[in-house]
């Protein structure tokens, strides 16, 4: 049933009002599960299928493009200047060099 539905975002040229019904006629079908619902639902049906319509033009109605201006920002840091006072505060107590690590018996 829902193999008739398609993307009708970003393309040339735009999505037609027949075929944005058609797609808001299959959702409805899918969701509601009727193929032809009776006459009973007929209006609730109908109703339900304008909603969805309307919802999908306003959904593809074209939009203002924002525009992101990418302003220089500060200068990437390097983790060594900044490790540098770290380093320095632990002192003995995280020895960095090889020598002072104790050795693992093999």
């Amino acid at each position: 049933m829902c193999r008739n539905i398609k993307t009708l975002h970003n393309f040339k040229p735009p999505a037609t009002d027949d075929e944005i019904r058609a797609s808001s006629l299959q959702f409805v079908r899918k969701l509601s599960g009727f193929a032809r619902p009776s006459k009973a639902y007929q209006l609730a049906f109908t109703r339900a299928v304008d909603q969805v319509a309307r919802a999908a033009h306003e959904l593809l109605a074209p939009r203002p493009v924002i525009v992101k201006l990418k302003l220089p920002g500060p200068a990437p840091g390097r983790r060594s200047v900044f490790a540098l006072p770290m380093r320095d505060a632990a002192g003995p107590r995280h020895p960095r060099s090889a020598a002072a690590r104790p050795s693992c018996p093999r």
